[in-house]
């Protein structure tokens, strides 16, 4: 058996990944799984796989929840505490120095172009994700249905994402108790039996350190209840509109516990509030955080901190400061479940490894995700590949836009170019289209 690794070598790896965890949830889970488990030998396949599925189950980003269960796999609470958090710091920090400068300079037209040639490769991004999200969950007819119906429920009727996911959720125990045929996978893509024993952790193992206890649950959200407390408790003494910093944190412990499947699914939701009922940005803004939000490093959903920076900003007059205050705030209510879900709950999911039903039925929510990412790929589409958001008018297509996206799309899916590259090359060109055709 591999040898535990220090707390200090753990830390070291999870400061690292803050930094180099680009390229979405995809690329972070291969990061650690080559540095965890091919590379140190710290965590077995098996173990971590269990991990990932667990964490895919949970609302909020399933990379930065399986980092804090590695971490606390390694080295209990502190262990994830620790991982999580190095997981979004730098991004935080990166992303609040972007909306900086993106409030103080995004008039000058060339960094207004820059965003022009980053909004079709978003497009594309988003197209991209819903082909790997819909490949892995669309198995079955059952999948596909689920899949079809949750697009049509949120692009037609604008049902609220939290409905469909709950829908789903419905949708899949029923189908665990009475129709258990229906969630049948084919299973020949299953990993192949490896030596488990070469693992400090293992599926050979129990450890009672790592055992669940009623008391220790009421506790944990006892004093997650706390911390969630502390900030109302701040900004009713210590400003002079708690009413907003209400709304505002309200809003997103709101968006924190229905983000099942990552950023993607959970956008047209938050875009929907802050845009259209909010009114704290406009939909260009809200495409252009989430382009800042690919080029950084860390979890896609930290784009929600882009959405807070701007409505404090704009709601407090052009205050840095405020939208300063306003970043932190929702960064702090995104993840704060986070850390809760995985810390309280992962004892209990360690006992419940060998139960394969629940995992089957949970895939239906997969199916359901994937429908409301192509909702977001369109929703998005509209605004930049269409003139004034008129759609199917050819009169109205944005050519520049249209043929951009195309070419994103061929570039991600044809050649495996890395996420991060190409929004780089689609700044360059969007600067290029207008240093050409100004």
């Amino acid at each position: 058996m591999n040898q535990k690794p220090s707390f200090r070598e753990a830390f070291a790896f999870w400061l690292k990944l803050g930094f180099i965890s680009f390229g979405g949830p995809a690329g972070q889970i291969a990061i650690m799984h080559e540095y965890l488990v091919e590379q140190k030998k710290w965590i077995s396949n098996s173990r971590f796989m269990h991990a990932l599925n667990y964490c895919m189950v949970l609302p909020g980003p399933e990379a930065q929840q399986l980092a804090i269960y590695n971490g606390w796999l390694l080295h209990g609470t502190r262990g994830g505490i620790v991982a999580g958090l190095f997981f979004i710091l730098p991004s935080v920090f990166i992303l609040l120095a972007l909306s900086m400068l993106y409030v103080l300079f995004g008039k000058i037209l060339w960094f207004q172009a820059m965003f022009e040639g980053l909004k079709p490769a978003v497009i594309a991004i988003v197209l991209f994700a819903f082909y790997r999200v819909g490949g892995k969950s669309m198995k079955t007819v059952l999948h596909t249905c689920v899949a079809v119906l949750s697009f049509a429920c949120i692009f037609f009727f604008n049902i609220p994402f939290p409905v469909i996911i709950l829908s789903a959720l419905l949708l899949a125990v029923a189908a665990m108790i009475f129709f258990p045929a229906l969630l049948n996978q084919n299973k020949a893509d299953k990993s192949e039996t490896e030596d488990e024993s070469i693992y400090f952790i293992n599926s050979l193992q129990v450890q009672p350190a790592f055992s669940w206890h009623p008391g220790s649950l009421v506790l944990k959200t006892f004093f997650v209840l706390i911390l969630w407390l502390v900030p109302f408790v701040c900004f009713r003494v210590f400003t002079n509109d708690p009413g907003f910093w209400n709304t505002l944190s309200l809003f997103f412990t709101k968006a924190a516990l229905v983000t099942f499947g990552g950023a993607y699914a959970v956008l047209p939701y938050v875009a929907q509030v802050s845009v259209d009922k909010l009114h704290w940005l406009n939909s260009a803004e809200m495409m252009d955080g989430l382009a800042l939000g690919e080029t950084t490093p860390g979890p896609l959903i930290m784009v929600l901190a882009f959405v807070g920076f701007l409505g404090s900003y704009g709601h407090f007059g052009g205050s840095l400061m405020h939208g300063s205050v306003g970043l932190l705030a929702t960064v702090y209510f995104t993840f704060l479940p986070c850390f809760f879900f995985v810390l309280a709950g992962a004892p209990l999911v360690e006992r419940a490894r060998s139960f394969e039903k629940i995992n089957a039925a949970v895939s239906i929510l997969s199916a359901a995700v994937a429908g409301v990412i192509l909702n977001l790929g369109v929703y998005l589409g509209k605004s930049v590949l269409f003139r004034q958001g008129s759609m199917f008018d050819l009169n109205n297509v944005q050519g520049f836009n249209l043929i951009w996206m195309i070419i994103s799309v061929v570039f991600l899916m044809r050649f495996k170019t890395k996420i991060v590259l190409w929004i780089g090359i689609s700044a360059c060109a969007g600067l290029i289209k207008f240093l050409l055709f100004r």
